[in-house]
């Protein structure tokens, strides 16, 4: 979920003063205003962070439209000081945990559709990781991932989920690298690149509005997309996936939504609320 109009990351990690200045030009109506500690024993760290995102330590600001970055001793998490929401990346604990124990293994759509199958594990780049679930079940089943996400929130995020998870889930942990990126500019120059270093799958799976104001909104759907607006330009990765993966490109989608960039897919396959739409790479290697 990462096709927001922001900077790109350098390929280092981090992002520069400069992209950091821009994405606090282009902040949605609801922004991240500090980072503040649970206690004073991680006043350093969250300091550290502070500094990394670019946003002021330790203030409380108050108003309807703040959110806050609380880095406690259970992880870091992006809160609503108002309606005392919080959301936090948790991979291998809580509903996520109990998806990676019981949750169809090779049998589930999001497998089917990458291609999981027998001894097959295909490589999967994941150009629009959010808060990273897909992925790291996909990991869990044997894939290597990448994970790029270009907004510096959302990768603290990913990054404070990831590091909690090794200890329960190391071998997973272990497939997958996690980058502050810039999708539409990584996906570029690998169709330019070496074939070589193309991954076999590239999976998008961008934020959608709700489809009516009536509808309810998940919690931390709403302080994600308060965080970080919606995808509005979400159909021009589809190209350059198309062009830089090996095999195939998979789009993850509500199962009554329009295809992505109204581009029909080659097969979809369907789940209860979830359809991932398959298209064939522009020059797909063997299926």
């Amino acid at each position: 979920m990462d096709s927001r109009r922001t900077p790109a990351a350098t390929r280092s990690g981090s992002a520069t003063i400069h992209q950091r200045a821009a994405i606090a030009a282009t902040r949605p109506a609801m922004t991240v205003l500090a980072v503040v500690a649970a206690d004073d024993s991680l006043t350093m760290p969250a300091r550290q962070l502070a500094a990394e995102l670019n946003l002021p330590f330790n203030t409380h600001p108050t108003g309807e439209d703040v959110l806050l970055l609380r880095l406690a001793a259970d992880g870091l998490s992006l809160c609503d000081p108002t309606s005392g929401a919080a959301l936090r990346c948790d991979l291998a604990t809580g509903r996520a945990g109990y998806r990676r124990r019981h949750g169809g293994g090779v049998r589930q759509a999001l497998a089917r559709a990458v291609g999981v199958r027998g001894g097959v594990r295909p490589s999967v780049l994941d150009a629009t990781a959010g808060l990273g679930r897909d992925g790291f079940e996909l990991a869990g089943l044997g894939c290597r991932v990448t994970l790029l996400e270009r907004m510096p929130v959302v990768h603290a995020l990913l990054r404070d989920g990831l590091a909690r998870a090794q200890p329960l889930a190391a071998d997973t942990c272990g497939r997958i690298s996690l980058r502050l990126a810039d999708a539409h500019n990584v996906l570029t120059d690998l169709a330019r690149g070496d074939t070589d270093l193309r991954p076999d799958v590239v999976y998008l799976d961008p934020m959608h509005p709700p489809r009516d104001k009536a509808a309810l909104v998940r919690k931390e759907m709403r302080l994600l997309r308060g965080a970080v607006g919606h995808d509005t330009d979400a159909g021009a990765l589809l190209g350059p996936a198309l062009a830089a993966a090996c095999l195939r490109v998979v789009v993850k989608r509500p199962s009554r939504a329009e295809a992505l960039g109204d581009r029909a897919p080659d097969w979809s396959v369907t789940g209860r609320t979830t359809r991932y739409d398959v298209y064939r790479a522009a020059s797909p290697g063997m299926v």
